[in-house]
């Protein structure tokens, strides 16, 4: 039988709610998601905390201990962006490993680590570090579709992962792309090669979504991620009672169904209360034409917010047919952040602008090296334009990079604000962002600390 990692507090919601479900909305449910007998839940990282210092106001790392004291029994899971961490940029070493343990010491168990370019050399240093403190650790596969990302290429690169002594293989399949047969083809040859577990990861995107994780099952998939409704289903992961019937009566999950339909039904009161504005009919449709320009949801809904700041929207089925032709100019890199957002900026570019009139910085440092290796080879015309104004590097990017966490830590102590790790960390991820959001989320805290050392010097001095 396969086991469930349970996505809807970070993935669904991340996919369909463009990640703006609230701490305080998922507290009522977190004992209920406990019970339900799932592997682990999918609750941080990704999204989750840029969104929730960015927009919501929300402490990332106090969510995290929220959701770890209500969660007893059940593992806790985050999806870690190899050396971006929950960025858009590599970071030194010595916040990789202070974040990644940080996040263990806090609450998550299981920590998915994938690198958007399937380049091990950024993945090194966090799955050491993960490991050395005791986390399960899931190596992961970026999955995309291109003339070199052939099954051999997948398991190739999952022998990489696991001499890294990586726990489980999991294979993301972020725009909902990875079709029934390729899937049970590459499950079971990965179950034929490795000891460890598999975990398939896709979504709904494209309506093949259940027929996948079926053929995934049947393959020998150990693990599968599903979501619960209304947060499923669409460009989020497929909802886990419609899985639970589909597979086979030997592979179903030992869950219990009753309190995740009770789970269900809170989920629809609050989103239809809350956040229903929020969960569009576009984001809910099966969209066959993913399956050709391979866009992950996430990134329309960027490409579209683009667009229309350029009042420039009714452009966007020329920016989708650019994206592909884009991304085979720069090696097929897999779309995921942060490699979704820059194809997609230079795409908007080129439908602007003209092709490569102007080439995003952003593109021009991924051609020169500075997130890693490509898939494939980036069209010489362009390489060679780039190479005239930036140095390429074969080395591993962070190897370039100087240790920041002192340089924070001094930036933090000129803040009124609390000097704690985790604050630290949080501003070497997100310097201006965590600025302001320490300036009004610690207003009240701060004011009360001072109050309370009032209190205490008039109370020494009588």
């Amino acid at each position: 039988m396969v086991k469930i990692v349970d996505t809807t507090l970070r993935d669904a919601h991340q996919s369909l709610l463009a990640t703006r479900f609230r701490t305080e909305d998922m507290v009522p449910v977190l004992e209920k998601l406990d019970r339900a007998g799932f592997y682990s839940l999918e609750v941080w990282g990704g999204a989750t905390f840029d969104v929730a210092i960015r927009y919501l106001g929300e402490d990332p790392w106090e969510r995290l201990r929220t959701i770890r004291e209500n969660v007893k029994k059940t593992k806790l899971q985050m999806l870690l962006r190899g050396q971006n961490l929950v960025g858009y940029r590599h970071y030194p070493d010595d916040v990789v490993s202070k974040f990644v343990e940080l996040a263990y010491r806090n609450g998550i168990d299981v920590f998915r680590i994938f690198d958007a370019l399937n380049d091990v050399r950024n993945l090194v240093v966090g799955i050491k570090k993960a490991k050395s403190v005791g986390a399960i650790v899931q190596g992961t596969i970026c999955y995309t579709i291109s003339p070199i990302h052939t099954v051999d290429y997948y398991v190739k690169f999952a022998e990489e992962l696991v001499s890294l002594d990586v726990d489980m293989i999991a294979i993301k399949d972020m725009a909902g792309i990875l079709d029934p047969n390729t899937a049970y083809t590459l499950v079971r040859e990965l179950k034929q090669r490795f000891s460890i577990p598999v975990d398939v990861h896709t979504h709904s995107t494209s309506g093949m979504a259940v027929a996948t994780y079926v053929k995934s099952a049947e393959a020998g998939a150990d693990i599968i991620d599903t979501a619960i409704s209304p947060l499923a289903f669409g460009t989020a992961q497929p909802g886990i009672q419609t899985v639970y019937f589909s597979l086979r009566e030997d592979l179903r999950p030992q869950i219990d169904l009753k309190v995740i339909n009770e789970i269900s039904e809170y989920l629809e009161k609050v989103v239809n209360q809350k956040y229903s504005k929020l969960l569009t009919v576009k984001a809910l449709m099966p969209d066959h034409s993913v399956l050709l320009h391979q866009i992950p949801g996430g990134m329309i809904t960027n490409l579209i917010a683009q667009l229309r700041e350029l009042k420039a929207e009714h452009r966007l089925k020329e920016v989708l047919e650019e994206v592909p032709r884009v991304r085979e100019d720069l090696g097929w890199p897999p779309l995921v952040t942060p490699l979704s957002q820059i194809v997609g900026t230079q795409a908007v570019l080129n439908v602007l602008l003209g092709r490569y009139k102007v080439i995003a910085k952003e593109v021009m440092d991924y051609v020169a090296g500075y997130y890693g290796r490509p898939p494939g080879p980036i069209n010489t015309e362009i390489r060679e334009r780039v190479l005239k104004n930036v140095k390429e590097i074969t080395t591993r990017p962070a190897d370039l990079l100087e240790p920041e966490l002192e340089k924070c830590a001094e930036e933090v102590k000129k803040m009124d604000v609390p000097l704690t790790e985790e604050n630290v960390v949080t501003y070497c991820l997100f310097p201006d962002v965590a600025r302001e959001f320490f300036r009004e989320y610690f207003r009240e805290y701060m004011k009360k600390i001072r109050e309370l050392e009032i209190e205490t010097m008039i109370g020494y001095s009588q």
